[in-house]
């Protein structure tokens, strides 16, 4: 049976820029555990559609997600982006506290 997963690579990327703005693509493309060169395309995907934008700062890229954007799959065609991002949060590293514990 051949593996399969829940996220694209589309989803994995946005996600991962979305809980780093500021993250290189060498980072993301280790969050997401797929190539630099994958992580490119899609970024140049998600840039093209409006779905995030990026700007030169020095050295380095900051992006910009666009959470108003609606999904594309016409099943989930009026659902914002922000409800995707929002149902993944932060995976919690070991022995720290849940971002929604206070």
């Amino acid at each position: 049976m051949a593996e399969w997963t829940f996220l694209t690579h589309h989803a994995r990327v946005l996600l991962s820029i979305a809980r780093n703005p500021a993250a290189r693509i060498r980072d993301i493309a280790a969050a997401c555990g797929v190539t630099e060169r994958t992580v490119q395309a899609v970024v140049s995907d998600l840039e093209s559609t409006g779905y995030l934008s990026r700007k030169r700062e020095g050295r380095r890229t900051h992006y910009t997600v666009h959470l108003d954007g609606t999904l594309r799959h016409p099943a989930e065609v009026d659902l914002p982006v922000k409800v995707l991002l929002d149902l993944l949060p932060r995976p919690v590293a070991p022995g720290e506290a849940p971002a929604d514990s206070a």
